[in-house]
């Protein structure tokens, strides 16, 4: 149970909440529900849980999110992360991420249906985007234009589709997980080797935006 103070905010109740939903979710879902259950447990009064989280459970996913991509970030502290190549790097990233989520893998598989609900679609979006934007700026990307986007756009569907994979994977250690993974990373590869051949043909993005939006407002 968490200590209560007087002077602590609903904001200071967030990172109890969530750590305590999780015995709730694989349940429950992440739901209203479970929300309060948390509350409860931690011995506050179900209220303060709205005003914690007042876009509710997809907002309590978000935080979860958030904890999980600085979790990820430990690895590079390696010093050894540093020595590999490139493919190596984004292999150790995506595999780090979804590792940390294995203790609570049943809440992610609530979370998956969650997330796809319409209303919670944009949202989710943006999180999936700041957790493949990390990535890149780990390993110190510095990719501006087509390339920015396309890496992102790339590795977004390498991670969402390894994620799901490791959901339903349940060989040992989710072998059949990383060897899922190794293949996307090859299919990733293949598209830089041939975006770098055909770079002189590949569209500046910058510069289309700009000319539609002299097309469109006339500046």
């Amino acid at each position: 149970m968490t200590k209560k103070n007087e002077n602590m905010t609903p904001d200071d109740y967030r990172d109890s909440l969530l750590d305590a939903i999780m015995t709730h979710v694989a349940f429950d879902g992440w739901s209203d529900k479970a929300m309060k259950q948390a509350a409860e447990d931690i011995g506050i009064d179900p209220g303060i849980v709205d005003l914690a989280f007042p876009d509710g459970a997809m907002g309590m996913l978000d935080l979860c999110a958030q904890r999980c991509d600085l979790a990820m970030l430990e690895i590079i502290k390696d010093a050894e992360f540093h020595d590999q190549k490139i493919r190596e790097k984004i292999t150790a990233l995506v595999r780090a991420r979804i590792e940390i989520e294995t203790p609570h893998k049943e809440a992610a598989n609530r979370a998956a249906p969650f997330v796809a609900l319409p209303q919670n679609h944009y949202r989710a979006l943006k999180i999936l985007y700041r957790t493949v934007d990390l990535m890149w700026k780990a390993i110190g990307d510095q990719s501006t234009d087509f390339n920015y986007y396309t890496k992102r756009m790339t590795l977004s569907a390498v991670y969402s589709s390894t994620f799901l994979y490791w959901l339903n994977d349940e060989s040992e250690d989710h072998q059949q997980t990383w060897e899922f993974l190794d293949r996307r990373i090859e299919n990733v590869m293949q598209f830089e080797k041939f975006k770098f051949q055909n770079k002189d043909k590949l569209p500046d993005l910058a510069k289309v935006w700009r000319k539609l939006g002299e097309k469109r407002y006339g500046s």
